[in-house]
């Protein structure tokens, strides 16, 4: 279950990363059409693929592993928080910077899918956790 885990988590956050970076004039466009200031919006342009990325890296390797679930946790919280607001209809527009094929994807699936990722994180610090109690 963990390879598959963090398997679908590292093509997830490639993906989105490299997406932002190949179309980068579109993402920092879309950055730029989101609800907060242009200075945030340059700086997350840069940085939100940034960090998928060393995410995705931070999961490809054993000894960082633990580190890429809790970014990712922690990440996919960030989004999902956002992707509820603009659910409910908190935003006066649908501003959305999302990549490529979940952008396909409805608010209501979007929210419900990273809550998946983020209780499959969950559940794998939590038995990396008990493992680490029973090694020592």
């Amino acid at each position: 279950m963990e390879k598959t885990l963090s398997s679908f988590l590292i093509l997830l956050w490639t993906y989105t990363g490299l997406e932002k970076l190949v179309n980068f004039q579109s993402s920092r466009k879309a950055f730029h059409n989101q609800t907060f200031p242009p200075e945030l919006a340059d700086a997350l342009s840069y940085l939100v693929p940034g960090v998928e990325l060393l995410i995705a890296l931070l999961l490809l390797f054993s000894a960082t592993r633990w580190w890429g679930y809790l970014a990712s946790i922690l990440l996919l919280s960030v989004f999902t928080t956002y992707v509820g607001l603009i659910w409910v209809g908190a935003f006066p527009r649908v501003p959305c910077n999302c990549a490529g094929v979940l952008e396909s994807l409805g608010w209501a699936e979007h929210f419900w899918m990273n809550l998946g990722l983020i209780g499959m994180a969950v559940v794998w610090i939590w038995m990396e956790g008990r493992k680490m109690k029973y090694e020592s």
